[in-house]
């Protein structure tokens, strides 16, 4: 079991913070113009490298710990859609945010023992993390080459690489793949289309009901 040095721990985090700030900015502000949405990335990057508690990324620290290396290249994505004008491209799709509930699912019900599969620490063992790691990178690699959501295929695999390379961010393979933050969002995504789904059927109802 490999575990990545303090040092890189922080500059992580502080790197993390600042993709998945400068994510949320782009995506809640009115922000139009090249310049305007590079001045907003800026400021996202800068508040986290203030030193000590002036600094974002240590109060965010406290509460959430670190970023996934996956939410952080998620948040990437969403960086890149706002510059590359790639509406096609969704962030986060259906599939990989409810794989992401049910794993997160999974995983609390372990923790707490509902379940007896030992799941989070075989996170840092060989053989069978880097071998989940390797199955899931080629999983990325059909979603990419199948062409269809590759935004978010990419992600993936550039969690797992970064997380092969690093071992960041904690040196578990889980803690590569999800955290509180990014299991909230992908529940918020399956909640969102669930209730699409319910309310377009419920027009359709509406619409096809004979009128007296």
């Amino acid at each position: 079991m490999t575990l990545p040095e303090l040092g890189d721990q922080m500059v992580w985090a502080r790197l993390a913070w600042g993709v998945v700030a400068a994510a949320i900015l782009l995506s809640l502000l009115p922000v139009r113009g090249m310049k305007a949405r590079g001045a907003a990335v800026l400021l996202a990057f800068v508040a986290m490298w203030l030193p000590g508690p002036a600094s974002a990324a240590w109060w965010l620290g406290l509460a959430f710990q670190q970023p996934s290396a996956l939410f952080a290249a998620l948040c990437g994505v969403s960086v890149w859609k706002r510059f590359a004008l790639r509406p096609d491209q969704q962030t986060l799709p259906l599939a990989l945010a409810a794989a992401l509930v049910a794993g997160g699912l999974v995983l609390y019900a372990d923790a707490v023992g509902a379940l007896s599969l030992g799941l989070y620490p075989g996170g840092f063992e060989a053989p069978r993390a880097p071998v989940a790691g390797v199955v899931l990178s080629v999983l990325a690699l059909a979603v990419i080459v199948r062409g269809r959501q590759a935004a978010a295929g990419w992600a993936v695999l550039l969690a797992l690489t970064f997380h092969a390379v690093t071992r960041l961010p904690t040196g578990n393979l889980f803690d590569a793949l999800l955290d509180p933050l990014l299991w909230l969002w992908a529940l918020a995504r399956c909640v969102a289309l669930a209730f699409a789904v319910v309310s377009a059927r419920r027009r359709g109802r509406a619409a096809g009901a004979p009128t007296s």
